[in-house]
């Protein structure tokens, strides 16, 4: 998957107004004043946002989101999950190890619906706004790869700092690191979601979902 040209990009002044917009007015104003009961129709709201302006992205088609589950990296994704697994682990343990697997021990049912619903209406849309628009209509902004992924990673810390800890931001910013790498891969935009899945399911069935929690939007 490769960054769009700046020769397919619609103009550029036009993109960097959308970019600070979408990427960096929205997520600051979320965290200042967004009550916790917007959070879901703002996401939701910005999703479709998303969408419009992929749609009218000279180049894009919609066919883009399944390439690529053919080209999955298991091995990949089994390093990653272990890895997520492992710093998780430590994390809590080191965090909160009153939280440890407190999901599955004590709430099974809600941790089997999250294990269902986290991937379909979470992980998708968030890998709609944050990877396939950020890298098809904003990535020719950035010049190179490396930049674009490390700001591609910042925006999608920022964008958590509305649940007002550090623990969110920080592990946004890796885990946004290894989700835009995926999505620049071989796997493309499915290897992006399925990471970003992968590593939120271990995040919330390990304690670590309290600091991800909507009720700690102030």
């Amino acid at each position: 998957m490769t960054i769009v040209t700046a020769e397919a990009a619609p103009r550029r002044t036009r993109l960097v107004v959308e970019f600070v917009l979408l990427y960096l007015t929205l997520p600051v104003a979320m965290a200042l004043v967004m009550p916790p009961r917007l959070l879901w129709p703002v996401f939701f709201g910005v999703t479709l946002v998303s969408l419009a302006l992929l749609a009218a992205t000279p180049g894009f088609r919609w066919r883009e989101l399944g390439r690529g589950w053919r080209r999955l990296d298991g091995r990949e994704v089994a390093v990653i999950a272990a890895g997520t697994a492992v710093a998780c682990g430590v994390l809590v343990l080191w965090l909160v190890p009153d939280q440890a697997l407190r999901l599955p021990r004590r709430a099974p049912r809600l941790w089997l619906a999250i294990l269902v619903l986290y991937p379909l209406l979470s992980a998708m849309p968030q890998e709609v706004v944050f990877r396939l628009l950020f890298f098809r209509r904003y990535g020719a902004l950035f010049g190179d790869r490396t930049t674009a992924l490390t700001v591609n990673a910042a925006v999608f810390a920022l964008v958590h700092l509305l649940f007002w800890n550090p623990v969110a931001p920080v592990l946004t910013f890796a885990g946004g690191l290894l989700f835009a790498r995926g999505y620049l891969g071989r796997g493309g935009f499915p290897m992006a979601v399925l990471l970003h899945a992968i590593c939120g399911l271990i995040v919330f069935s390990s304690g670590l979902g309290s600091f991800f929690y909507h009720g700690a939007i102030r």
